[in-house]
């Protein structure tokens, strides 16, 4: 299996509203739910106001459509990243995962998938 490595930081928010928020970077993860609104996006497009913000995260894309009988691909990234001490952010879209580490443990993450026998492109 393949991964691509994004370019830029991220940032993780939680947010009161979603009014004014810009969407037109590459990338924009929104989740509301009940009880909260998330957005995750490029840390130089994350909103002044927020109720809270985690800045620092880098990440990666599995390559290509996921389908949906495809069974365990973010459990066995997951597990290898666990097995490094390394947490994730996952967003799931569609048509195939994102996951998000902070980015002082990246390339850790990256040679980990690596080893794991993803092959990484970066």
């Amino acid at each position: 299996m393949q991964i691509s490595a994004l370019v830029p930081l991220f940032s993780i928010c939680r947010l009161s509203e979603i009014r004014g928020v810009d969407v037109t970077g590459d990338f924009t993860f929104f989740a509301k739910t009940d009880t909260e609104i998330s957005l995750v996006c490029p840390t130089e497009k994350a909103p002044l106001e927020v109720l809270e913000r985690s800045d620092g995260w880098q990440g990666f894309r599995v390559d290509g459509v996921l389908d949906f009988s495809l069974v365990g691909i973010l459990a066995n990234i997951s597990a290898v990243l666990a097995k490094e001490n390394i947490s994730i952010f996952a967003v799931s879209t569609y048509q195939t995962d994102y996951i998000f580490t902070k980015a002082l443990f990246f390339d850790k993450a990256l040679a980990a998938l690596r080893k794991a026998g993803f092959q990484v492109r970066i």
